[in-house]
């Protein structure tokens, strides 16, 4: 644990989220004075309720988008972790407006509601698909950050802290490959992957939140952190489910779908030139080209000629036992295993 969260009074919007819930969770770990959730489905709050029943969470119904209902929520607050976003890729393609008014706006809407309530720090949960953006989400992700930092270059370091988080991807989580591959695997049906070559950075959910902690014990104003991870083939990741299930079933290349990459980046060359390297974590510090307009028009950098971007590409590469050895440490994975050897 990086932050310090006794007595404290937490905001989580997105809180009935996958990620939202995790978060939560943890956080009741720590002797806080009080959880709030924030989120636009009553039905997932009641059902969080009856489930968790533990008087420190309280529940506020209200959208990122609409200011007065964050404002509604935020008084008191010491700490937020902004997760509400909408993270399909495919809806997003379908429906780009709808991802800039909740990601954007919405983000924007958190920021400045939580410096206006004088909160003392605000982390924005981000990802890995706002580096080199190809597609929506990505796009306003990496909009979401950009707007961070510009409220957070207006503010003094005693002022509310502005950071970010950008992570890959998260093992198991909903709409990921693994569950949808041991489902294909259950069913006896080939596995369909997109193109065997494709690397993902590999994180688990337990490893998001940590990010997360560790941004509110040490960021600095405008900090963006990047939690190092390894990455995977996807070919590599069939064969080490295949092995851990003990099939046979064939593997089926798709092709790529529209929106996606061959590989990741969770750092750029511009970023990894004003980083501190943290052990486990990156610092990307604010640019402060974007204070001195200069650097932009007449300046350049010459250092960076020399960086790579940090990639699923180049960073360690796990072979499949290493894989397997990761799966295993997934509680959901474990219990799929189990349910699946008393079948067969």
């Amino acid at each position: 644990m990086s932050a310090n969260l006794t007595n404290k009074t937490v905001l989580i919007t997105g809180g009935t989220g996958s990620f939202g819930k995790t978060m939560l969770e943890r956080v009741l770990r720590e002797d806080v004075r009080e959880v709030r959730i924030f989120s636009r489905d009553e039905l997932k709050q009641e059902h969080l309720r009856i489930e968790l029943r533990d008087p420190r969470v309280r529940f506020y119904l209200g959208d990122v988008r609409d200011r007065a209902s964050v404002d509604g929520a935020m008084h008191g607050v010491n700490l937020v972790f902004h997760a509400a976003a909408l993270k399909q890729v495919p809806s997003c393609e379908f429906f780009p407006m709808q991802a800039v008014m909740t990601n954007v706006v919405g983000s924007h809407n958190v920021v400045e509601s939580a410096v206006a309530h004088r909160v003392q720090h605000v982390v924005c949960l981000s990802t890995d698909k706002a580096a080199y953006p190809v597609n929506a989400m990505g796009m306003t992700k990496g909009l979401m950050e950009k707007v961070a930092q510009s409220v957070a270059r207006r503010l003094e370091p005693d002022d509310t802290v502005v950071s970010s988080v950008r992570y890959g991807n998260v093992m198991y989580s909903r709409g990921s490959v693994i569950p949808l591959f041991i489902q294909q695997i259950k069913a006896n049906q080939p596995i369909t992957v997109t193109d065997g070559r494709m690397t993902r950075f590999m994180m688990s959910l337990e490893d998001a939140i940590e990010l997360v902690l560790f941004s509110f014990g040490h960021a600095r104003q405008g900090d963006m952190f990047v939690k190092k991870a390894p990455a995977c083939t996807v070919e590599d990741l069939a064969q080490a489910l295949q092995n851990l299930f003990g099939t046979s079933v064939p593997v089926r290349t798709i092709g790529m779908r529209h929106g996606e990459k061959l590989f990741e980046t969770l750092a750029t060359v511009g970023e990894l030139a004003h980083s501190q390297d943290m052990g486990d974590y990156l610092r990307v510090a604010m640019d402060d080209r974007d204070l001195n307009y200069e650097k932009y028009f007449t300046e350049g950098e010459p250092d960076e000629a020399d960086l790579d971007d940090y990639t699923s590409h180049n960073t360690h590469r796990m072979a499949v036992k290493e894989i397997e050895h990761l799966l295993l440490t997934l509680p959901a994975v474990r219990a799929e295993l189990s349910s699946w050897e008393t079948v067969t």
